[in-house]
C-alpha cells in the first residue's frame, strides 16, 4: 500500500516558558498541506525501513520500534519513503512519516497519542491531520473544522536550520510569553478558526514568536518573507522554527501566479488544509 503523509504548517506559533523537561510550552494553529512524503508498505522478513538521501536515524524507524515494544503484532514490514517535504525544514516531514507509520497500528495499538507525544512533538498533531490547536510541547492537540479552502507558497530556503538552535536562539534573545497570555491567546484562536473561516481572516493573530530567533541564524529568511510580500501575499510568516516562509493567497490560481512572479527555482505552491494539488518551480 501507499499512504499519503502530509506536511504541517505552523499559521502561528506563540512561545512559553521552558519547562523542567528542557521543552517549551507553546500555542499553535497547525494545518495539513497538500504537500506530503509517499510512503510504500509492503510485508517483509523482517521490519526494514528505507528512506533515501536522508542521513541518519529517522523517526518512522523509532515509530515502527514503538509500536513492536507496545505488543503488535502486525506483519514485518519493508517501509520506503520518498520524500516529497523538504528536510529540517519547519514543516514536519519526519513527523509525517512516524505518524503515517503509527496509523499502520490504529485500532490495534492503545495509547497511539503517548507514543507519538514520546517521538517529538508534532508527531500527536499528526496522527490525524486537520485543523488543530496545539498546546503544552504539542501533546496537547484539539481538532477544529476545516477552513475554508486557501493555497500557500512555501519557500524551503534549502532547509537544514536545527529546531534546537532556533530554541536556544529564542531563549538566549529572551523570547516567550506568560502562560496566561497563552491562555487568552488559545481563546482567541479557538474563536477564530472555529467557525471554518480561512485563517486569511484572522492575520492579526498569525505570529510566529521564533522568527526573531531563525533570523538571527538566517538572515536570508527576511528577504524571502520580503519576497513574498512583493508579490502579493495577503500575508507572510515563517512556519515552525523555520528556514521555511510561506505566503497565504485565496486560493491556487493566485498562488501560481505569486509563485512564477517569484521566479524561484525552490517555490513550492499547494493547497492547505487538504491532501491536494502540491506542485514545486516556478512554474506552478
Amino acid at each position: 500500500m501507499q499512504i499519503h503523509a502530509p506536511a504541517k504548517l505552523n499559521l502561528c506559533l506563540y512561545l512559553g516558558a521552558r519547562r523542567e523537561d528542557g521543552l517549551h510550552e507553546l500555542c499553535s494553529l497547525f494545518e495539513p498541506l497538500a504537500l506530503g512524503d509517499l510512503i510504500g508498505v509492503s510485508d517483509a522478513g523482517r521490519d526494514e525501513v528505507f528512506c533515501p538521501g536522508v542521513e541518519g536515524e529517522n523517526l518512522a524507524t523509532r515509530a515502527l520500534a514503538a509500536l513492536r515494544e507496545r505488543g503488535w503484532k502486525g506483519p514485518r514490514l519493508r517501509i520506503e519513503i520518498e520524500k516529497r517535504i523538504p528536510v529540517a525544514a519547519g514543516l514536519g516531514g519526519g513527523s509525517a512519516d512516524a505518524a503515517a507509520v503509527l496509523r499502520l497500528a490504529a485500532g490495534e495499538v492503545t495509547d497511539l497519542e503517548e507514543i507519538a507525544a514520546g517521538l517529538g512533538a508534532d508527531v500527536p498533531s499528526q496522527l490525524t491531520p486537520a485543523l488543530s490547536l496545539v498546546r503544552g510541547a504539542g501533546e496537547s492537540v484539539e481538532r477544529l473544522p476545516q477552513p475554508k479552502r486557501h493555497a500557500v507558497v512555501l519557500l524551503p530556503g534549502g532547509g537544514g536550520l536545527s529546531t534546537a538552535d532556533v530554541f536556544a536562539e529564542a531563549d538566549r534573545l529572551g523570547l516567550g510569553r506568560s502562560g496566561g497570555e497563552l491562555d487568552e491567546l488559545a481563546q482567541r484562536l479557538r474563536s477564530a478558526a472555529g467557525t471554518g473561516a480561512s485563517p486569511l481572516t484572522y492575520p492579526e493573530l498569525l505570529v510566529n514568536d521564533l522568527e526573531p530567533a531563525a533570523r538571527s541564524l538566517r538572515p536570508e529568511i527576511g528577504t524571502a518573507l520580503d519576497a513574498l510580500r512583493d508579490v502579493g501575499a495577503p500575508h507572510a510568516l515563517l512556519t515552525g522554527s523555520g528556514p521555511t516562509a510561506f505566503g497565504l493567497f485565496e486560493g491556487l490560481a493566485a498562488a501560481g501566479e505569486a509563485a512564477e512572479a517569484l521566479a524561484r527555482d525552490d517555490a513550492i505552491v499547494c493547497e492547505a488544509g487538504s491532501a491536494l494539488n502540491a506542485k514545486s518551480g516556478p512554474s506552478s
